[in-house]
């Protein structure tokens, strides 16, 4: 099914589990207690905002140190030998990028930059976690254990004690990771972009995705809809597994360096 041609990857969790990174409902995440966080906790509550940077503080390391495993990098390789035309990745760790896939649309936003409710500034993770160390002296001396999307779990004392930072552009305002929070819109021409993808494609191949949550399913009813064939490589079940042409159970890195070797060598490459 996959050959030279217009083949879009849509990437879910599972894919980054290969690099150290926990996902919220396959094998690494079927132990998470509690509730992600969403954009109106965020927004709505100074505590929520400090619980929330506590944790992912403490959890950040485990997704600036993770390096791109061989799902990524075959992946790349499919971009590169013209056989994938476009990825759309429902993660926010960045290893499409740092793989060496160009243009990979990040459907849910990046962890690896903030940005200012108030004034709208974007800055960088890494120099935010600086300042957050700064304020809190050892803080990240701590154990926790680390969950998804950089999540850790932490009691409720060293949450209370935690010091959130302002922007340093407007030198007041709130700052969010720049990711999509559960509750908070994709923005549209992120959506239309995918879509536009998904029309121009001749298979949509979905990869570790559980397809839980509405914004990455609706790119598949809406392939299956216009009679695009679907394709899902993913361990468990998923609730797009009606709409798939092929339904492959398995570990993804292994799959998916087998699937770019053999295509590969066909087109010579």
């Amino acid at each position: 099914m996959v050959g030279p041609g217009r083949v879009v990857v849509l990437s879910g969790a599972g894919l980054s589990t290969e690099s150290g990174i926990p996902d919220y409902r396959g094998e690494t995440g079927r132990r998470r207690r509690g509730d992600p966080m969403t954009y109106q906790e965020f927004t709505g509550s100074a505590g929520s905002r400090r619980r929330y940077w506590a944790r992912s503080h403490l959890g950040w390391p485990s997704i600036s140190g993770a390096r791109p495993n061989a799902g990524h990098r075959a992946v790349t390789r499919l971009v590169a030998a013209g056989l994938v035309s476009g990825v759309i990745t429902q993660n926010v760790d960045g290893l499409h990028a740092a793989a060496g896939t160009p243009d990979a649309v990040e459907l849910h936003g990046t962890l690896h930059a903030v940005v200012c409710l108030d004034c709208g500034a974007r800055g960088s993770r890494e120099e935010l976690a600086g300042r957050l160390d700064a304020a809190n002296p050892g803080f990240r001396a701590m154990s926790a254990r680390i969950v998804a999307d950089g999540d850790a779990e932490l009691p409720a004392e060293h949450i209370d004690a935690f010091r959130t930072v302002a922007c340093t552009a407007c030198g007041s305002g709130v700052l969010k990771p720049d990711v999509v929070f559960f509750g908070e819109k994709v923005p549209l021409p992120r959506v239309e972009r995918c879509y536009g993808l998904v029309d121009a494609a001749s298979l949509l191949l979905v990869v570790g995705s559980s397809l839980t949550v509405m914004s990455g399913l609706r790119f598949a009813r809406h392939a299956a809809k216009h009679g695009t064939p679907v394709a899902i490589v993913n361990q468990g079940p998923t609730r797009g597994d009606d709409l798939a042409a092929l339904r492959l159970d398995l570990p993804l890195g292994p799959a998916l360096t087998a699937l770019a070797d053999q295509l590969t060598d066909r087109l010579g490459g």
